[in-house]
């Protein structure tokens, strides 16, 4: 189906927002009076400005508190809409949007309303319009899907029908069976089709809709659920978005629009309509490559994690660490940013490389153009909405390039033959007590506006299944995190972002949770190999004692080494950190078979430690 986007989905200039959508692939705009009024350019000019970007004009939104007011009131209506009439065919928009009135003077009388609105597609109808009558949730009388309908009905004019709008309907009911109404609407009546979702809070409908709205697939609506009934109903329009989020118009236009239209490309697979590459969920994580400028610091951080040195690339500054199945790259590139390390790239299993790069460019992450040489792997990587690149892997795998082979060994043995390389890059055992043996989960802090659009990214891109969002308490706001994750929790991401936009790119740090079946061993021995782990204040562990028994002189240990504890139901996490270099830490985690947490209430007193402790540049 076609696809739209209300200019006040984006921030900017009107002729921004137009340009910034027809790039993502729109085909179409809801222009909003504000952004028309705020334009230099003739309502001719934005109409040629749209031909040439080869958008249409949906609609236009200038109409409200129209019917069932007193006559005075009305005519002065009409005369308003005569002129709004006359400037939309100046700017080439057939459908204008009438919303149900919420002014004081307005009264509870669905047959004046019907006769208003049909005197009101009368006059529509002579410039060649439609009118397209919609219930706000918080409409004075009119305020659901059904009643609108009922009136449209009621005024019984070709120029009239009605606009559905996924908020305003979902808003005010969480039942399926109060949809189905909307398929008993004829199709050809269903004028326009807005769609816009929320997370589910308990505040002030006006005030939901106006500042928390966002793109299907980020909030917790059945926006697909109410897809279906309108196309069971022979809706034939555009689907259109119409968000206010006061992120959204903070953030540039050109990315919050290829989100939007992702988000419309997602959905329409939901619902059957289209059917894109299906997605190749990765089965692990294969590597972190860390970036930095400087090697040392980190260099001997990972020798006191038990990581080793084991192989480097054939033609460029990236050394392979590795531990059992856990793989840390450093790169020391002149890429590497100036202020400190940083988490640059993932790479995930997958099944079928090819097929995730093609699903990517699907959804509009197209894959990243790499460097490399005649003898260097293939290897497709696309870019994640943080910056953070996404390398699709198969280690190990006949049949399939693997990346390892563009590595050789850190310290080849005299008269190593070629054939002998690949064996030498082994990850080393992790079997003793203490060793790390895999990434157990990684945890990417996004900027401020792009929170919604990773968790989107993750789950419609990668395949990951997203769990709830939750805050944490910093000791300068709330963070929120958002977990993403494959049905066996091989892969695990743990997104989060911070409590406000202004907040220093450098406080945006990243960590590496590493897994072991003995964090207390693994905890000495890093401190014993000169490893810094994360001081932990005593009152955490007096709280601690409050609330859960442990064996004799456990929790001493704890408090010893600075180990943070959690539980569920049936089993323990046990998690102790790092200090951060430059914006990358560890996390060296014990988890129990059938936890499935993050430790997510220990993160305050993680956090406050942190604001303590400044990162080692």
């Amino acid at each position: 189906m076609r696809t739209s986007i209300a200019t006040v989905c984006l921030s900017g200039a009107l002729t921004e927002k137009l340009t910034a959508a027809a790039r993502a692939g729109f085909d179409g705009v809801e222009v909003f009076e504000n952004d028309l009024l705020a334009s230099p350019l003739a309502p001719e000019e934005i109409r040629a400005r749209c031909a040439d970007l080869g958008l249409s004009i949906d609609l236009y939104q200038p109409m409200r508190d129209i019917e069932a007011v007193p006559p005075d009131e009305f005519r002065r209506n009409l005369r308003r809409a005569e002129h709004k009439f006359r400037l939309m065919e100046r700017l080439g928009a057939d459908t204008v949007l009438v919303c149900s009135s919420v002014s004081p003077l307005a009264v509870d009388d669905d047959a004046l309303a019907a006769f208003h609105l049909r005197r009101l597609a009368e006059l529509a109808d002579g410039h060649g319009i439609r009118v397209a009558y919609e219930a706000l949730a918080w409409g004075r009388h009119v305020s659901t899907y059904d009643h609108a309908w009922r009136i449209v009905e009621a005024a019984d004019h070709p120029a009239l029908g009605t606009c559905l709008d996924s908020f305003h309907i979902l808003a005010r009911t969480t039942d399926p069976g109060d949809l189905e109404g909307i398929a008993e609407i004829p199709g050809e009546k269903i004028f326009f089709l807005q769609l816009a979702d929320a997370p589910l809070m308990a505040m002030d409908v006006l005030q939901w809709s106006r500042h928390y709205r966002c793109f299907p697939g980020q909030g917790g609506f059945d926006v697909a659920g109410l897809l279906r009934q309108v196309i069971k109903a022979g809706y034939q329009g555009p689907l259109s978005l119409e968000v206010f989020n006061d992120v959204f118009r903070q953030a540039e236009a050109g990315p919050t629009a290829v989100d939007a239209r992702r988000s419309l490309l997602v959905l329409q697979e939901s619902v059957g309509l289209t059917a894109p590459p299906a997605p190749v969920v990765p089965t692990g994580i294969a590597f972190a490559e860390l970036v930095s400028p400087d090697v040392e610091p980190v260099s001997e951080l990972l020798e006191a994690l038990g990581f080793t040195r084991t192989a480097r690339h054939r033609g460029k500054p990236v050394d392979l660490w590795q531990q059992g199945e856990a793989r840390v790259l450093l790169n020391t590139g002149p890429g590497a940013r100036r202020d400190g390390t940083q988490l640059a790239a993932v790479g995930l299993e997958s099944p079928d490389p090819a097929g995730a790069a093609e699903r990517a460019e699907s959804l509009l992450a197209p894959v990243l153009p790499r460097r490399r040489t005649p003898e260097d792997v293939p290897l497709d990587a696309v870019a994640a909405p943080d910056g953070t690149e996404l390398f699709f892997c198969a280690t190990g795998r006949p049949g399939l390039p693997d990346w390892t082979t563009d590595f050789v060994p850190a310290e080849p043995a005299e008269h190593t033959e070629p054939a002998e390389l690949g064996a030498l890059v082994e990850a080393p055992a992790s079997g003793t007590a203490g060793g790390l043996h895999r990434i157990d989960h990684l945890a990417l802090t996004q900027p401020w506006h792009q929170f919604d659009e990773a968790a989107l990214f993750h789950r419609s891109v990668l395949g990951l299944g997203a769990l709830d969002s939750v805050d944490v308490a910093d000791p300068y706001g709330l963070l929120r995190s958002r977990a993403v994750t494959n049905a066996d929790g091989s892969v695990r991401i743990a997104l989060g972002v911070g409590p406000a936009p202004s907040a220093d790119d450098g406080d945006r740090a990243q960590h590496i949770a590493l897994a072991t079946d003995d964090l207390v061993t693994a905890a000495r021995r890093f401190r014993a190999a000169g490893g810094r782990l994360l001081t932990i204040p005593a009152n955490y562990y007096d709280d601690l004692a409050a609330r859960y028994e442990f064996a004799e002189g456990e929790l001493e240990t704890f408090r010893e080494l600075g180990i943070l504890y959690d539980r569920d139901a049936d089993s323990a996490f046990r998690h102790c950190y790092t200090e951060t270099i430059g914006r990358v830490f560890f996390e060296l985690v014990q988890r129990d078979a059938g936890y499935r947490g993050y430790g997510a209430q220990n993160a305050p007193v993680r956090l406050a430690a942190q604001h303590v402790r400044r990162p080692v540049r």
